[in-house]
């Protein structure tokens, strides 16, 4: 089992987001699944009233996103070009039409917060996002510890944010288990 963990943290292939003009989640993912590749969708649990009862469901957080481990980038044109779902990956700016990439550590840190096992998190659009104001930080302490992130607050919390193209998460966490990070602008 440590050889996995260890096999897995060493990867250093990025990501790519897939936006998808449906919402096909649980198909798409079979088909890539098929396909042998790669994918995340972030899901978290709601509740929903079947039959009179509530009932506890996973769900995917945004309906028309899910994240695609990189192959090369013909193989992943190909694989949009063909697909029978409509989709497209999600590209640096509308002018600069190169695929953007998730690094490999960015991604795995915005897996394990996606955790939906996780209470007092909150999900926000990347306009959102990149509107929030804060700190890197890197978690030295606690549950979280090795996370990195911008330290934000919101309504009188303070939260670890971590995005990636299409979306942000936000966690609960303390600003003292939190240290500024060093920055190459000097």
């Amino acid at each position: 089992m440590d050889e996995q963990v260890q096999e897995v943290q060493e990867d250093q292939t990025p990501w790519y987001a897939i936006r998808l003009y449906s919402a096909r989640h649980k198909a798409v993912s079979q088909w890539l699944e098929d396909l042998s590749m790669e994918h995340f969708v972030p899901m978290h649990y709601v509740d929903v009233e079947i039959q009179g009862k509530v009932k506890h469901v996973l769900r995917p957080v945004v309906s028309n996103l899910v994240f695609v481990k990189k192959t090369t980038e013909e193989e992943l044109r190909k694989m949009v070009a063909e697909s029978q779902f409509k989709m497209s990956v999600v590209t640096k700016s509308r002018e600069n039409r190169e695929y953007c990439e998730i690094p490999a550590r960015e991604m795995r840190e915005f897996m394990m917060m996606c955790n939906p096992e996780i209470e007092l998190r909150k999900y926000v659009s990347n306009q959102e996002a990149k509107l929030k104001a804060g700190t890197p930080v890197m978690v030295k302490h606690g549950p979280l510890k090795g996370l990195t992130g911008k330290l934000v607050r919101s309504n009188k919390k303070y939260y670890l944010l971590k995005e990636v193209p299409g979306l942000g998460v936000m966690l609960k966490v303390s600003r003292w288990c939190c240290v500024p990070m060093e920055t190459n602008d000097k």
